[in-house]
């Protein structure tokens, strides 16, 4: 019996190892796809032209993994009592905890895939658990001249998905995959949100157009809402969201693309609009410009966004961005701007926040397999309570190495500066600066 027992738990381990390898070592090809590797970089909406023969069903999985070495300092030194109740915890040089993403992707009939992508290690959390899925489908199982045209040039996204407002999310990290983006996080107001609805796209010789609707929220759920002194509307109304733009090739080498983005929601009395909010796994800065004295950092959750800004828009929201992306050769500029207003259920005058940001990355060598780039991101926004507008400001050179497509290490240099905020606010006259290293692994 112990040696049946011996040889079961090696027929396990065997298979156990060597199943993840075989997976990973044929990889199957699925349609309308965005690869996790360096091949992936600068796709946005998958394309109509992207097809793979059917051939029956046919699971693929991917998988994003990070390291970083952080070495930032920062201080405040125009805040009220900052080596006391407004202290920045103490921040060393060292080692972040690592960010894991897995990917499965799936044919599952001719031109209909299915995604789902979860988050084995985080910042916001430690636990397992699901980002979210959707169905997508560029062709439909109808027949019939009708549809067979349709499907030419729609396609139609349904599940618990990222929202497509603006560009600048396919060009973002999220949590372990990290390969899409040349620097080392993403916006200082991060636009990012995974809702439950569908989106329609119709695309064109390169012009395109998509209409979604979701629930607003995070996550689904039926709680009941409460009115407040300021405001006794308790509707939980769905977001509406549309995009437009042009991506061409004008030649083998010269690539121009325009989009504008308008997402609103007039009204979300439940758990609230989280579309500055909505990342579940943290910022690539580690517990920079947080409160907290030696040994007593906010709870984990809470210090997972380190550097960014949210305007706190939580009740209603209006956000509008415009985003333009050339490529010359190996010179890529992709730019920003963004206009939000909204407010909070404890509010009755809306509040305004606008962005821009700027990037320019050049890559070069064999294969473009070198880059380097600088970019200037900036915030000014109207907070709660404030009678004056907050300022922040980064500006970040980045360079990297992609060993091979799946191998990226990078590093980035990075200053941010905090203006106009209160002297009782932990913020006022704050600043961070330093750099960051990370490896990347994307497949």
């Amino acid at each position: 019996m112990k040696i049946q027992m011996n040889r079961l738990k090696i027929a396990v381990l065997l298979f156990a190892g060597v199943l993840p390898v075989a997976l990973f070592a044929q990889q199957p090809k699925i349609s309308n796809f965005r690869p996790y590797d360096k091949t992936g970089i600068n796709m946005f909406e998958t394309l109509k032209s992207d097809t793979v023969p059917f051939e029956g069903l046919k699971v693929r999985w991917g998988a994003g993994f990070t390291q970083q070495f952080q070495n930032l300092k920062h201080e405040n030194p125009g805040a009220l009592n900052n080596t006391t109740t407004n202290r920045l915890y103490p921040l060393q040089n060292g080692f972040m905890t690592a960010q894991a993403n897995l990917f499965m992707d799936v044919q599952l009939a001719d031109g209909i895939k299915l995604n789902v992508t979860s988050y084995l290690s985080s910042r916001h959390h430690n636990e397992y658990w699901v980002k979210g899925g959707y169905i997508q489908f560029d062709k439909v199982p109808f027949k019939g001249k009708f549809w067979d045209d349709v499907m030419k040039l729609a396609t139609v996204k349904i599940g618990h998905f990222e929202v497509n407002y603006g560009d600048q999310h396919f060009r973002r990290t999220d949590g372990g995959q990290a390969l899409y983006n040349p620097f080392m996080d993403n916006y200082i107001m991060d636009q990012f949100a995974t809702e439950i609805g569908g989106e329609v796209y119709i695309q064109k010789d390169g012009l395109f157009g998509m209409l979604g609707i979701t629930n607003g929220m995070i996550k689904g759920h039926i709680d009941s809402t409460y009115a407040t002194a300021q405001d006794p509307n308790t509707s939980r109304n769905p977001s509406i969201y549309l995009k437009a733009g042009i991506d061409k090739k004008l030649n083998e080498n010269v690539r121009v693309r325009l989009s504008g983005s308008f997402y609103t929601n007039s009204s979300q009395a439940g758990s609230g609009l989280t579309l500055y909010g909505g990342d579940r796994t943290g910022s690539n800065y580690q517990n920079v410009m947080e409160k907290g004295a030696p040994g007593a950092l906010p709870a984990y959750t809470a210090a997972a966004f380190s550097g960014r800004f949210n305007p706190g828009f939580s009740k209603k929201i209006s956000a509008t961005m415009i985003n333009a992306f050339v490529k010359v050769y190996g010179f890529e500029f992709f730019g920003t701007y963004e206009g939000s207003k909204g407010r909070t259920k404890t509010e009755t005058a809306d509040r305004k926040a606008t962005q821009l940001a700027a990037e320019g990355v050049y890559r070069f060598g064999k294969d473009e397999n070198l880059f380097v780039g600088a970019r200037y991101n900036t915030v000014t926004a109207r907070l709660a309570g404030y009678t004056n507008d907050v300022k922040v400001d980064r500006t970040a050179f980045a360079a990297g190495w992609f060993m091979t497509k799946n191998v990226l290490l990078k590093a980035e240099i990075v200053n941010q500066k905090y203006t106009d905020f209160v002297n009782t606010d932990y913020r006022a006259g704050g600043k961070f600066n330093g750099y960051v290293i990370e490896a990347v692994v994307g497949f």
